[in-house]
């Protein structure tokens, strides 16, 4: 049966259920308990149903569309997180659309103040140059929005993260547990103001503080990726008496490059290394050895985004929300327990 034959009528037919049913679950009510609301998508996707979109937004006010703004669609961190808020919107009967910024303060800009957020119920940012102020600043009468990541909401709007200073002084204190001493950070980047790998290094030097040892100077990159790893490899271990004993990185990726450019010297993890990533991306679990890392849960991070951003959609002047979504520290072979002779 075609989409044009079919109706909300059609649909309640063949699931069983009233058109009201179906009708909230189309428009993503959230008070449907899962197990009806599959029951009803999985007609919709049997008879192959689409909502009349336009008439559902003049009926109601909203699109169904949200908007999710990342850095970067490359990196394995944010696409598994985008993975997450998609399927996660899915379940409320919302659809996503996905842009990215690489970091540029204009491109930020523009997505949270132009013809896209026009076109969408709510947006979730994850800004690499724009503040809380400049968010929180947009004309009155935007949609709502709702802040990820490192950046400090200063409860201007509402803000989901982890506790980035208390995952990197985990990580850290983890290293220091093995037995090493000449610990070193990797993924300062000083020519960005998102605050991420600043928050890590406090978190970093914090634990070494108070170990009493001596941080060998952090690392800065240009960017948090694979080959940025890899030459701060170089400036750790080329023509150095005293290297390194372990490192913490600052992204998975950045680990998953100083592994190669470590081989490629003839030196192994964890034998001569010990490393930590941060972000538990799947890259990271496959990787020879398999890489202890920092875990944000991810499904965690979605739905409280989408929580905070359902909530301001239906109560548009409630208090500014600040969700600290909890982290793990996964162990696995890159951080062997004691340094080898």
């Amino acid at each position: 049966m075609g989409p044009i034959s079919v109706n909300l009528r059609t649909v309640a037919e063949h699931a069983g259920v009233s058109v009201r049913t179906v009708s909230n679950v189309v428009n993503g009510y959230a008070h449907v308990s899962p197990t009806m609301r599959e029951r009803v998508q999985r007609s919709i996707d049997d008879l192959g149903y689409r909502p009349n979109l336009a008439a559902r937004t003049l009926r109601s006010g909203r699109t169904g569309v949200i908007g999710l703004v990342i850095p970067e669609v490359h990196s394995p961190y944010f696409s598994e997180l985008a993975s997450a808020i998609v399927r996660l919107a899915a379940e409320r009967g919302w659809m996503v659309h996905i842009d990215q910024t690489e970091g540029d303060a204009a491109r930020e800009r523009r997505l949270v103040e132009g013809s896209t957020s026009q076109l969408v119920d709510g947006m979730i940012v994850s800004p690499w140059a724009l503040t809380a102020a400049d968010l929180s600043a947009r004309a009155p009468g935007a949609v709502p929005m709702v802040m990820l990541g490192e950046r400090e909401s200063d409860g201007l709007i509402d803000h989901v993260a982890i506790d980035n200073v208390g995952a990197a002084r985990q990580a850290t204190e983890h290293l220091i547990s093995t037995g090493r001493t000449r610990i070193a950070a990797v993924g300062l980047q000083p020519h960005l103001a998102n605050g991420t790998a600043q928050q890590r290094f406090d978190g970093f030097s914090r634990a070494m503080d108070e170990a009493g040892l001596s941080a060998h100077a952090g690392v800065a990159v240009r960017a948090l990726h694979r080959a940025d790893g890899a030459a701060a490899v170089a400036q750790l271990f080329d023509d150095r008496s005293n290297p390194p004993d372990a490192l913490f990185c600052f992204t998975d990726e950045l680990a998953l490059g100083v592994l190669r450019a470590v081989a490629d010297r003839g030196l192994a993890v964890p034998r001569d290394l010990a490393l930590v990533g941060f972000d538990d991306i799947e890259d990271g679990r496959y990787a020879v050895p398999s890489l202890t890392t920092v875990s944000p849960s991810k499904d965690a991070l979605a739905a409280s985004c989408l929580q905070c951003l359902d909530d301001r959609l239906t109560e548009p002047h409630r208090a500014v929300r600040n969700v600290v979504v909890a982290h793990t520290l996964e162990i696995r072979e890159s951080s062997r327990s004691s340094p080898l002779p």
